[in-house]
């Protein structure tokens, strides 16, 4: 089975590359592996394409053929990687979108410094109590979840007390255009943007915010990211939930985020921007 996100897919190739690798230092063709290992045929070329995953299984058999145990446990790592990689929300969210919610809590406690980009939403750390039920509210009726609203909220509510608590930092870019997005309609919309100008102010809290008349040409905007420390990153996508744990994946989105804070006006002229777009919900 294929990943479904470019990224994993992408991982899947490099592990699927590694193992061609070592099967011609072996001095084997795909059949004589698929032999030895007592394998179909084609599923060596499947594996060594990555249009198949292989199980744990498949990479101890292979290195043992290949005559190179010495590297399954490393070669088992990168699968587990792949395979914590993406999450389809069908998975996630099985249970409802209370024990979503509650399912990261660990991380937040334990990250120390927050890096954010929204291209879409207001993040989760800065949202109101019903700027979160009209989110999630269109989550569940997308997903045909069940409704557990009132209970998700409380939790993502009760998550946002490591904004306030400890040592941990969150530095925040988002586009204008998050602000001009009326979720829940504009009374709940106004309020947020009250909420978002008390946040900026906080001592934890750096916001940012790209202006629409930014010069884009060699930054444009991206999918929304969170960054826990330089540990791990995390992409919603419409159909699943992407975890990035590369360190040189890593890396890159730290670049982004460096390139994209730098598109961003702060303090007077990002308080100039949320006003702004409060007034115009009035229009």
């Amino acid at each position: 089975m294929r990943p479904t996100s470019s990224s994993a897919q992408q991982a899947l190739e490099l592990l699927a590359a590694r193992l061609r690798h070592l099967r011609q230092e072996a001095g084997l063709s795909g059949r004589d592996l698929a032999r030895l290992a007592g394998w179909h045929a084609s599923k060596v070329s499947r594996i060594e394409h990555a249009r198949r995953r292989p199980a744990t299984a498949d990479i101890r058999i292979w290195c043992r053929c290949c005559g190179a145990p010495e590297q399954t446990n490393e070669l088992v790592a990168s699968l587990e990687t792949i395979e914590g990689m993406f999450v389809e929300w069908r998975h996630m969210e099985r249970n409802g979108l209370r024990q979503a919610q509650e399912a990261v809590l660990p991380l937040w406690e334990r990250t120390r410094q927050f890096r954010i980009y929204s291209s879409k939403l207001i993040p989760g750390p800065l949202q109101t109590g019903p700027y979160i039920a009209a989110v999630l509210t269109a989550l569940m009726l997308r997903r045909n979840l069940p409704d557990d609203v009132t209970e998700a909220v409380q939790v993502r509510l009760d998550k946002q007390r490591v904004v306030q608590e400890g040592d941990h930092r969150f530095a925040v870019t988002l586009e204008e255009s998050v602000l001009r997005a009326p979720i829940g309609g504009g009374e709940v919309m106004a309020a947020q943007l009250g909420h978002l100008l008390t946040a900026s102010a906080m001592p934890s809290v750096s916001l940012g915010i790209i202006p629409l008349g930014a010069d884009r040409s060699r930054m444009w905007p991206t999918e929304s990211f969170f960054m826990f420390d330089d540990d791990e990153v995390t992409v919603e996508l419409v159909s699943g939930h992407l975890r990035i744990t590369q360190p040189h994946e890593i890396a890159m989105y730290g670049k982004v985020f460096t390139k994209m804070a730098e598109l961003a006006v702060y303090g007077k002229a990002a308080r100039n921007l949320i006003t702004s777009a409060v007034a115009a919900l009035d229009d």
